[in-house]
C-alpha cells in the first residue's frame, strides 16, 4: 500500500496493531536501552544524535540516545529516558512511551531494548558536550523507506553478521541503529 504522507496517526495505528516477535535467546545479559523518539509534527520525524568523537566506543557514530540501566533505573524504559535527558535535554515527563521492539545484542556486549517514545516538536536540545557532538532529525517518512538500507555481511569472532548501512544528507547511520529503524519499518509492516 503506497502511502504518500506519512501522519503520526497513521504511525501509530499501525504501530499499536502489531506486536514485536518474541526476542531471540540473549547472547548479552548487560541490559541497555536507547530512547527512539518521534517527534510529534504533521509530518513525523524521528530524532538522531551523533557520538562525540572523544568517546572511547562508538566515538562519531549516529545514534539512538540511550545507555546501561543503572541500579537508580526501575525499568529499561525508565533507563532509556533517563539517557535521553542526560544526553540531550529531553525531559521524561515529555515523552510519550507507545512500546519497545525487541531487543538486540550489541558487539559491546549489551543487550539493548529500543523504546519507542513520541516527543513535542518544541522541545529545545541540548547536547551534552561530553557524548553529543550534534542533533539532527530525519523525516520518519524517510527513514522507514526500507530501500535506503544495505546489508553489508560481516565476520565476527568466527560467525556472520549483517550489518545495515544508510546515508542521510552527510550523515552515516549504520549498525545497531540502522538496525532498529529498519526494524521498526518491519514492524510497522509497510516500505514506506
Amino acid at each position: 500500500m503506497d502511502n504518500p504522507i506519512l501522519t503520526l496517526d497513521s504511525f501509530l495505528s499501525r504501530f499499536q496493531m502489531l506486536r514485536p516477535a518474541l526476542p531471540a535467546a540473549a547472547v548479552n545479559q548487560r541490559e541497555a536501552a536507547v530512547l527512539v523518539p518521534i517527534v510529534r509534527r504533521p509530518v513525523p520525524g524521528l530524532l538522531l544524535t551523533q557520538r562525540s568523537n572523544r568517546l572511547r566506543k562508538h566515538a562519531g557514530q549516529v545514534a539512538f540516545p540511550g545507555g546501561a540501566m543503572d541500579s537508580t533505573d526501575a525499568s529499561l524504559i525508565a533507563a532509556a529516558l533517563r539517557e535521553a535527558q542526560e544526553e540531550v535535554a529531553i525531559p521524561p515527563e515529555c515523552v510519550e512511551v507507545i512500546g519497545v521492539l525487541p531487543p538486540v545484542d550489541s558487539v559491546t556486549g549489551f543487550r539493548v531494548t529500543p523504546v519507542v517514545g513520541i516527543i513535542p516538536a518544541d522541545l529545545h536540545y541540548h547536547a551534552s558536550e561530553d557524548e553529543v557532538a550534534d542533533v539532527f532529525e530525519m523525516p520518519l517518512r524517510e527513514a522507514l523507506r526500507l530501500g535506503r538500507y544495505h546489508p553489508l555481511d560481516i565476520w565476527r569472532r568466527g560467525d556472520e553478521h549483517r550489518v545495515w548501512l544508510s546515508w542521510y544528507q552527510h550523515y552515516f547511520v549504520w549498525g545497531m541503529t540502522a538496525g532498529i529503524i529498519r526494524e521498526l519499518a518491519l514492524q510497522i509492516g509497510q516500505d514506506i
